[in-house]
């Protein structure tokens, strides 16, 4: 994985490399992920440069629409495509940052109930779990899927 701001400049130089040696699978799959963040680029009333995170989410962005791809040509029977998908959704991940661990995730829950504990004077209910999970998605930078993050809060707001 590489420093989150420069993600972008290292998919056109791996680009660059897969063309070089042939790589359709890597060149066609880097080619599809730089389109997605030119068009989030230029996405809204001006054109702007995506900060890393915002890159780092448009990457996760296209690695989810592989799975899920994957998992409906699998179900439909047609494997190859279901390879294809997995196959670029493995390139795709190459330049996420690691996920965090379970252990990790409840620090960052824990932390964040704190932080919001402190902001509204009384201890978060179910009603505050958004206000919780922002400040969890804000420091997990990418590195946990919503899905993961949302039901750690919830477990975390039902037990407390």
């Amino acid at each position: 994985m590489t420093e989150q701001g420069n993600v972008k400049a290292q998919l056109r130089a791996d680009l660059t490399a897969a063309m070089k040696a042939r790589d359709e699978l890597k060149k066609g799959t880097l080619r599809m992920v730089l389109s997605a963040i030119t068009n989030e680029e230029v996405s809204g009333a001006t054109a702007r440069e995506l900060s890393g995170p915002e890159t780092i989410a448009v990457l996760a962005r296209e690695v989810k629409k592989r799975k899920e791809s994957a998992e409906a040509f699998a179900a439909a029977g047609r494997t190859e495509l279901a390879d294809r998908e997995n196959a670029e959704s493995a390139v795709i991940q190459a330049y996420l940052p690691a996920q965090l661990d379970d252990e990790a995730l409840d620090g960052f829950v824990s932390d964040a109930l704190v932080e919001v504990q402190q902001q509204l004077g009384a201890a978060p209910t179910m009603k505050q779990m958004g206000q919780v999970i922002k400040v969890v998605q804000a420091r997990a930078a990418g590195q946990a899927a919503g899905g993961r993050i949302s039901a750690a809060v919830k477990a975390a707001l039902a037990a407390g």
